[in-house]
């Protein structure tokens, strides 16, 4: 049955693997994908999807105002399904495009993301994606701090917690950190130094 996908977990969930073996699993049997990612995120370049243990591809990039309906209707080959990588930076509008290439064009959209950012608000792509996705799956790793179950992630800047700031603030593991929920509003401060330590200030 052609659906609306969206598979959210907190980072380090393994995602973008999940994508990039989705891709595989359809291209081995002959069959074309689409891969999209939002160019906000460029921390492996712009249209790049990549993991944490070095595996990438090539993908087309997804601007703000970009009609991705329209993006797909206009590709000429014989697509099987559209994945997305960081659904969360879509926009509401461009959550409802993908849901009409679902019930228009009869092609399947897989999306992965976030559910929430850093201070634990839905992004605007993935409310959406609850609003209206036919499926979600939630993909699970484990808090930092203790190993229970993770919902969340930490942002860390200069070695200590962030509690309010920008929404979109691109990093990876040099600063995010899965936590759970004990552990976001209390993370363990010698694990913290451990793990993102801080260079000795020169004397003045």
């Amino acid at each position: 049955m052609t659906q609306l996908f969206f598979e959210y977990g907190a980072m380090g969930s393994g995602k973008t693997i999940e994508i990039l073996k989705v891709a595989h699993n359809y291209e081995s049997q002959g069959k074309k994908v689409l891969l999209m990612t939002p160019d906000v995120d460029d921390r492996a370049g712009v249209g790049i999807i990549a993991s944490r243990i070095g595996l990438k591809r090539e993908a087309i990039a997804i601007h703000k105002k970009d009609n991705l309906f329209d993006e797909v209707a206009k590709t000429t080959d014989t697509i099987s399904a559209v994945l997305i990588d960081e659904a969360q930076f879509l926009s509401a509008e461009q959550v409802d495009q993908l849901a009409e290439v679902v019930d228009d064009l009869n092609i399947p959209v897989m999306t992965f993301g976030l559910r929430q950012d850093a201070f634990n608000h839905l992004f605007p792509g993935s409310k959406r994606l609850f609003e209206i996705a036919d499926k979600l799956e939630e993909m699970k790793t484990i808090c930092t701090f203790c190993g229970k179950k993770a919902i969340t992630q930490l942002r860390i800047v200069n070695g200590k917690p962030q509690y309010a700031g920008d929404q979109v603030f691109i990093g990876g593991d040099e600063t995010y950190v899965p936590v759970c929920r004990k552990h976001w509003h209390h993370p363990d401060k010698e694990r913290l130094a451990e793990l993102f330590p801080q260079k000795d200030q020169p004397a003045d």
